[in-house]
């Protein structure tokens, strides 16, 4: 069903919807690194660095344009860019003071466009330094402007991220801004994941097109974080969280132009 925001939501899952509206990422640490053992962002920035990483620094210091789709508050940004682990994450927020700025510079040469619906925390993660630029965006119902902008950015980025966030979107706003990505005349790479036992038949939705716009390059299977109380209760038995994480790719240009 959808929220008062207009986002889809799930509603075995437990929500954090008071979280991402908060001025500083300090909630978020406590309630959700610290509070349900959060490990994700290690699992992407490992893949990351497995299947992206390689390609990144084959680009001889070029400005690499980088997207973080749904980004909250940059924590995945924090993983990817500064090369931060969890740990480093959870110090890097633990009060306001410690969380204006990144405790590790970026390692790599990349231009950082962050969009998440939060006004709060895009705020918060473009005063910090996380992202260079940012839009404030409801995907599923985009302003004509919001819209131009967003798919502008997709158009520009070389690098696509997007973390246990694409189940919020409606399918056509997931095709729309997938295929904008992938049809830029460029090699470029797409990281996402998907949460387990959630929104299953809407993760097949988006791996389906995904595959119809991308190459598959590879992937890893891990946990995410511990379930909340609420999602014990909805699904005895499960205590964990899982995250299966994909790398794609854009296809080739001869296969655009037979396509």
């Amino acid at each position: 069903m959808s929220n008062d925001s207009g986002v889809k939501t799930d509603e075995k899952k437990q929500h954090f919807d008071d979280i991402y509206m908060e001025s500083t990422p300090v909630p978020f640490k406590e309630r959700i690194i610290d509070a349900l053992d959060y490990i994700s962002d290690d699992n992407n920035r490992q893949t990351f660095d497995r299947l992206i990483l390689p390609w990144c620094e084959k680009q001889e210091g070029k400005v690499i344009p980088y997207v973080d789709l749904c980004c909250c508050f940059g924590n995945t940004t924090l993983a990817i860019a500064h090369n931060m682990t969890v740990e480093e994450i959870r110090e890097n927020w633990k009060d306001a003071a410690t969380a204006q700025k990144p405790l590790k510079p970026r390692r790599l040469h990349l231009q950082t466009s962050g969009i998440d619906l939060s006004e709060n925390a895009l705020q918060y993660a473009e005063n910090a330094g996380i992202f260079d630029r940012t839009i404030q965006a409801n995907l599923n119902q985009p302003s004509a402007e919001k819209k131009a902008a967003v798919l502008n950015t997709m158009k520009e980025a070389d690098i696509l991220v997007s973390t246990a966030s694409l189940v919020y979107l409606e399918e056509s706003a997931i095709e729309e801004l997938i295929s904008t990505f992938a049809n830029a005349p460029r090699e470029g790479y797409c990281l996402v994941n998907f949460l387990n036992p959630f929104g299953l038949e809407k993760a097949d939705a988006t791996k389906r097109i995904l595959l119809q716009n991308l190459d598959f390059v590879g992937s890893t299977a891990t946990r995410h974080r511990r379930m909340s109380p609420l999602e014990q209760e909805n699904y005895p038995g499960e205590e964990w969280s899982l995250l299966e994480i994909w790398v794609l790719k854009r296809k080739g240009l001869k296969q655009k132009v037979e396509t």
